[in-house]
Parts: structure tokens; sequence; C-alpha cells
């Protein structure tokens, strides 16, 4: 069964371009014009990917608000940014709120395609991994590689698809110092350093809520990052 993906942008020619580039490549793609109208579907069925723009009609912000509500309701959805806004702020709010990417409307519509396969093939290397191990537990540490699910003593922990894949390769190799190029290469996205740190603090911070004593990611300052098992 082909892959469903939902657009959710309020100028219909954008819509119609965006849609008819990922149809051509396969994916089964349905297009909503603002938060409620998209919240209403979501609340019926879930896509397997979200794209939202930023500004929504007359919600400045209402991609933001919808990626947030979107996140309460699936914590590990696959999200993406693709927006007209291009600030540095915009993108780092964006991570923050749990996106998995944050494109521009610059992007090509090719590459907007290849950007959403790499992020469908990251979820599926999960579920075929390399290792014979389906589940690899370091410490206090599990992550379930076939469910895409991440437990801190017994008890689960929201990790975007992104945040998964950075958690992962700095547990293969408890100890070493993961740059954050190679993090971000772990990732398979394109991200500066600014929001491969925003990315550490998030997840960070969703360890703290269930453990405030956590300390396994230790800062190696001027190279990178290190779990500590």
């Amino acid at each position: 069964m082909n892959r469903e993906i939902a657009i959710v942008e309020d100028e219909p020619a954008l819509q119609s371009n965006y849609q008819e580039a990922l149809e051509r490549h396969g994916y089964r793609v349905r297009v909503y014009s603002n938060r409620a109208q998209a919240l209403d579907a979501f609340a019926d069925k879930l896509p397997e990917l979200a794209i939202i723009d930023v500004g929504l009609g007359p919600e400045i912000e209402g991609g933001f608000e919808l990626c947030r509500e979107l996140r309460s309701m699936a914590p590990t959805l696959p999200i993406v940014f693709l927006t007209a806004r291009d600030s540095e702020l915009d993108t780092i709010s964006g991570l923050r709120l749990g996106a998995d990417d944050y494109l521009t409307k610059d992007i090509s519509l090719e590459h907007l395609a290849a950007r959403v396969v790499a992020l469908f093939r990251r979820i599926d290397a999960f579920k075929q991994p390399q290792l014979p191990e389906d589940v690899i537990t370091v410490g206090d540490l599990s992550i379930d590689l076939q469910r895409m699910v991440t437990t801190w003593k017994t008890d689960p922990v929201p990790l975007t698809v992104t945040e998964l894949w950075m958690v992962y390769a700095l547990v293969k190799h408890p100890g070493h110092v993961k740059t954050r190029g190679q993090l971000m290469d772990a990732a398979n996205v394109v991200l500066d350093d600014a929001t491969i740190t925003s990315h550490i603090k998030r997840i960070r911070k969703k360890f703290l809520s269930l453990d405030a004593s956590f300390e396994c990611i230790e800062t190696a300052y001027g190279m990178g990052y290190r779990w500590l098992s």
C-alpha cells in the first residue's frame, strides 16, 4: 500500500504543486487549507507523514500550533515544516516543537520528494535493523528498533524520528564523541550547529522529564556529544 502524506498549505497553487510532485513518486496525498480542517481529519485518521506551512491563512503561526497539537496526538509521527519563513528563530522554533525537518519554499519539488524519501528510509531502517538484535539496551536505556520505541527505566520516551536516530548514533558507541556533523549524517538531515544543539536540548529535556538525575548525554565542548553509560 502506498504511504499517505498530509499537506497543510493555504495556497491552492502550492497545494497542487506539492501534491502532484509527491503523487508522481507513488504517495497518496491529502491536502488541507487550515489548521481546523487538518485537525478534524487527523482526529479521524492520521497520515504517515505531515508537511505543514507555518502561516495558515489568518493564523500567522497556525502551523506551529498544529505541530504542537499533532505531536500530542502522535509523538513519533514524522512532521516536516515547508514554509517561506527562513529565519533561524523560526527554524529553531519548529524543531523545538518536535518537527523532524524544516524546509523553505525555495526548495525544488524534486528536492522535497528526496527529503520525504529519506525520512521514510530512516523509519524503514529502524524497522529492518542491520543488527541481529531487535532491542538495543545500554544501561537504563532501551531502543526497540522494530517498533521505534525508546524507553528509560521502563518509561517510554516520546522521541521523534530525528531524535531517535541521534540517540541511536550516540548509544551505538558509548563514551565516544559524535560530532554535530556525524549526528546530522546519522539523522540524514541538513542542519546547522544551532539546530543540532536544539535537538540535543530537546532530547535531554524529554529524558529529564522522566528522570531528574539523567546525565547520560555529555557535551564535549568544541567537539560534539557523547553518551555516558
